[in-house]
């Protein structure tokens, strides 16, 4: 008499609720852990405000380049603690308990998207308010596209951060990832020098980097009154990149650390 082997059990489809309840678990975690909660809402604000007075007696180069910061440091601190708080959440084994359980990785990975993005849109909003209200951040555009380029930008900060967490076996490991994904965009992004004045190998390869996108976003907005055609066509593309990350990081999500 043959046996077959058990089929493996088929991963359960994405449920709201299952998702729901992951991202309020989530933050209340992070409701316990002030200091966390200090690096995603007051070190964005302290580093633009900072910037602004770095550059007080020209404030016109403060309103080139803060606008772009405003997409920058959003992305920059999402990726840093939800790469963390992933793989903390593994090494720990709770990550292993929870797919144990009826717990999809599509519905892991989406409620801490849920999660993260809402704490991004509130880090967002602080630092628009701060910048324009504030500091004098001078934009010709609606200050509400600011705000929904830079939730756009923490939201892919957090994709990469779920993503790469998957190859770090320690929390110095996941700090270390930072250099290497997000260095290379912050320095080919166009933030220091315009993009088509780079070398023609270095222009090419920033067009495929999603900040590129993110701080030409930023731009339509300093400059333009209205939604324009590129505006659209950076933030489709901020966004297909995030949704793709997201994919690529349920695809590689392991239950823990090897």
């Amino acid at each position: 008499m043959t046996t077959t082997a058990p089929r493996p059990a088929k991963a359960p489809p994405l449920s709201p609720s299952r998702a729901l309840a992951t991202a309020a678990r989530v933050l209340r975690q992070l409701s316990h852990d002030p200091r966390t909660i200090a690096l995603l809402l007051v070190v964005p604000c302290a580093m633009i405000t900072l910037l602004r007075y770095v550059f007080d007696a020209h404030p016109e180069t403060f309103d080139t380049i803060g606008a772009s910061l405003l997409g920058i440091f959003p992305m920059i601190t999402m990726f840093l603690v939800t790469s963390i708080a992933t793989l903390r959440e593994r090494t720990s084994g709770t990550l292993e308990r929870l797919l144990a359980m009826p717990l999809g990785k599509a519905d892991l990975l989406t409620g801490y998207a849920l999660a993260f993005g809402l704490l991004a849109a509130v880090q967002s909003a602080l630092a628009t308010a701060l910048s324009v209200w504030l500091l004098g951040l001078d934009v010709t555009g609606s200050p509400w596209l600011l705000l929904l380029v830079a939730v756009l930008d923490a939201f892919l900060g957090t994709a990469l951060g779920l993503f790469v967490s998957a190859f770090a076996a320690s929390e110095f490991q996941a700090v270390q990832f930072m250099p290497a994904v997000l260095m290379p965009q912050l320095l080919l992004c166009g933030l220091f020098t315009p993009r088509a004045t780079m070398q023609p190998a270095l222009e090419a390869l920033s067009d495929v980097l999603p900040m590129s996108y993110a701080v030409d976003g930023m731009t339509e907005v300093l400059h333009h009154p209205d939604i324009t055609t590129d505006f659209v066509h950076d933030t489709l593309i901020v966004t297909g990149c995030a949704l793709l990350v997201l994919a690529l990081g349920a695809a590689t999500l392991r239950r823990r650390t090897a």
